[in-house]
């Protein structure tokens, strides 16, 4: 099953990077052969459509286009770059979610309407709203009922059932996504030059196999790696993930903390040694 990965943007469409992900097995030359290694297809679609201005962005228009677009492809897990929910007062720190903390991510999302920096404030209240949108449609945050099976811990078979039918809204984070496969994160949109895309594409592709139908521009790329570990959770293989942070809820009448996930290295079967 395909997920799709977005790289959210709020000043103007052609900001957003929305991907396709798909791991597909290549089909063997003969009969008597087995299929090839998995292999990741990543389908970037435009994120302007025909005849349409440029920005800003209305999330609600934004969550039923993602919404439309799933329905049409029959995708049940979205990635989304971007905070979904506020900090929680009691989860022990001044200015940031727990998931924020643990990561150190460069901006910290806050009690309601406080953020670090200050100039972050538009942007996460766009996050916050296009997740509400999309939960409108019918979706979800990801909740404890996946971190309970990373940990390992007995979940009632109730809970997975309902877990495969539902559609699931999980946060990514393309910075740390890079660093969690032990590779040098993709510079800045404002810093990164054509030679650092073309050296962050190829070193992607060194740890996990995959392929683009165009080549990707920043945003793009940002969503390839951060879109990831969506296939894991669509695989219900939690255990090739790492989930970071503490469950979403509501408290006094906001959406709270909630999980980050990141892309963990594939495990490589390890090759003969000779014993001396």
């Amino acid at each position: 099953m395909a997920v799709l990965s977005v790289d959210l943007a709020y000043r103007r469409w052609s900001d957003l990077g929305i991907v396709v992900l798909d791991r597909t097995r290549s089909e063997p030359a003969h009969a008597d052969q087995s299929a090839g290694a998995p292999t990741i297809r990543c389908e970037i679609l435009p994120s302007v459509a025909a005849g349409q201005s440029e920005g800003p962005i209305d999330a609600d228009i934004l969550a039923g286009r993602l919404n439309h677009l799933c329905a049409v492809r029959g995708i049940r897990v979205m990635m989304l770059d971007g905070p979904q929910a506020w900090k929680s007062k009691t989860n022990g720190f001044a200015h940031a979610r727990v998931s924020e903390r643990e990561l150190n991510t460069a901006a910290k999302t806050g009690l309601p309407g406080m953020v670090k920096p200050a100039t972050y404030r538009l942007f996460a209240e766009f996050c916050l709203d296009v997740y509400d949108a999309l939960c409108r449609r019918g979706w979800r945050r990801l909740d404890a009922s996946a971190h309970n099976a990373a940990r390992q811990e007995r979940v009632p078979p109730e809970r997975i059932q309902e877990r495969i039918q539902d559609r699931i809204l999980v946060e990514s984070y393309p910075y740390a996504a890079w660093k969690s496969l032990g590779l040098a994160p993709l510079p800045s949109k404002r810093r990164a030059r054509v030679s650092d895309l073309a050296q962050a594409y190829g070193a992607l592709r060194t740890v996990v196999p995959f392929t683009t139908d165009r080549p990707p521009n920043h945003d793009q790329l940002q969503a390839i790696v951060g879109g990831l570990p969506g296939l894991d959770i669509e695989e219900r293989n939690t255990l090739a993930v790492r989930i970071v942070g503490n469950p979403p809820r509501r408290e006094d009448g906001h959406w709270r903390e909630g999980f980050i996930v990141l892309p963990l290295p594939p495990r490589r079967p390890f090759g003969l040694r000779w014993l001396n």
